[in-house]
């Protein structure tokens, strides 16, 4: 496969990064048959370690076509970090900003150059309690049917031992493996030539997310949840829960309140009872 298009910045990065990535994890790679010689391509990869852009990296360095990742804008700003991305050739992505469409625009741009556009469509570590792979953001569906771009699904597994999510300490020992599956391209033409709705991106994502889902069971030997992990529906459920508690909660608290309300109202006519009785047990004494 042709190396052009690496540039310096990314053979640099390859220096520094390859030999600690060698030393770290073993590698079991399949499917590089499946990455195009020629052309702009998205790859679509699942992500479940902060480990795991560098390790896909290596993996898709070692096939001679350079990813260009989506990143968050802050890592563009400055100093070494900042000059590598741009150097690399990275794609700042502005998020809840007037810029934020600008990363699809670059990423149509680099597609239509004939680079390699790597999405993670999850736009973040998976939260799935088994890291299955969630549902989808539409970015990759929506830059692959403005370009009619080769999909590549790519499913990843064991950076995740090496760095589990959200963990701050790394697990070195014993070595892990990691391993990577590329498969054939994502079928997306019968969403050609159609107005790019919301429901049909949606439609389009899921087809995608699909397809890296089944190149992960192919590794894991397992078959994954028949419904994709929704971060979305789990928080408006969370937000459900938590509404109906608080709504227990003032009900409790109302009828209490009743409560202790009726138990004053009865306590003074008792108290008055006893106050008469006292009264006229006074006066037969006084007699």
């Amino acid at each position: 496969m042709s190396r052009r298009r690496i540039g310096f910045w990314y053979r640099f990065a390859a220096v520094l990064c390859k030999p600690p990535l060698m030393v770290l994890i073993k590698r079991d790679w399949r499917g590089m048959e499946n990455i195009p010689a020629e052309g702009g391509f998205i790859t679509a990869v699942n992500h479940n370690s902060h480990v795991d852009p560098f390790a896909y990296g290596h993996f898709q360095y070692n096939t001679g076509r350079v990813p260009r990742f989506l990143a968050k804008s802050s890592l563009f700003r400055k100093g070494f970090v900042g000059a590598a991305m741009r150097g690399t050739g990275q794609i700042p992505v502005y998020r809840e900003s007037t810029d934020a469409l600008s990363a699809y625009r670059a990423a149509i741009d680099a597609v239509e150059r004939g680079e390699c556009v790597a999405f993670y469509p999850e736009a973040t570590l998976t939260r799935d309690p088994d890291l299955w792979p969630m549902t989808g953001k539409t970015g990759a569906a929506r830059v692959a049917l403005q370009t009619r771009c080769a999909v590549i699904p790519v499913a990843q597994w064991g950076a995740n031992h090496l760095l589990a999510p959200y963990a701050k300490k790394p697990d070195l020992l014993p070595r892990k493996t990691h391993q990577v599956l590329a498969g054939p391209p994502v079928d997306l033409s019968r969403f050609y030539d159609k107005e790019m709705t919301p429901d049909l991106l949606k439609e389009a994502t899921e087809v995608i997310m699909a397809a890296i889902t089944a190149q992960l069971e192919l590794i894991r030997g397992e078959k994954a949840p028949a419904t994709p992990y929704d971060p979305r529906q789990v928080r408006i459920e969370q937000r459900r829960r938590t509404r109906g508690k608080e709504e227990v909660r003032v009900q409790e608290e109302q009828g209490t309140a009743v409560q202790e309300k009726t138990a004053q109202g009865n306590t003074a006519p008792d108290k008055a009872v006893r106050e008469m009785t006292e009264v006229e047990h006074e006066k037969g004494h006084g007699k």
